[in-house]
């Protein structure tokens, strides 16, 4: 697969090692702990509540939640992605990224940074002074969360 020239390579993750969380929580320090991310001019931040000894916003960004029991697994497919969550919000004006807000059902207004041709978005919560809240990102794996998103492009603020 050949994504835009400005991200970086896919995070090896594939075989999973028994120190793979390790270096993707060094990737996460580098890249959200150790300096700010801003988006449109203002910082995107995210809670410091931490689980089994990293924040919750990591298992976020590297792991899916079994509907069943609410445990958390290692998503391939997002883990491999974290390298690119940093620049998709710093660069949002690239071609390639659709970036837009919308407000979600229960008034909260939200923002995807969605690389389409990718199947990558990345959410954030976004609040009345402009900062954004880090939420989740996720690799887009079915076609009905595609037409979604779609939608919510269609009907995002501003639009």
């Amino acid at each position: 697969m050949s994504h835009p020239e400005w991200l970086p390579d896919l995070f090896p993750v594939n075989p999973w090692q028994h120190d793979t969380y390790e270096a993707l929580y060094r990737l996460f320090e580098h890249d959200f702990k150790h300096s700010q991310s801003v988006y449109e001019g203002r910082a995107v931040w995210f809670f410091p509540e931490m689980e089994y000894g990293k924040e919750k916003i990591f298992w976020h960004l590297t792991s899916r939640e079994d509907k069943v029991t609410g445990d958390r697994f290692p998503d391939l497919r997002r883990s491999e992605r974290l390298p690119w969550v940093r620049p998709m919000l710093d660069l949002p004006e690239k071609p390639e990224v659709l970036a837009w807000d919308h407000q979600e059902g229960d008034g909260t207004i939200k923002t995807y940074v969605w690389l389409e041709d990718d199947d990558f978005v990345v959410i954030m919560k976004k609040y009345p002074d402009g900062r954004r809240r880090l939420i989740t990102s996720f690799w887009v794996e079915y076609r009905n969360t595609r037409r979604k998103l779609r939608k919510k492009y269609e009907r995002r603020i501003g639009a």
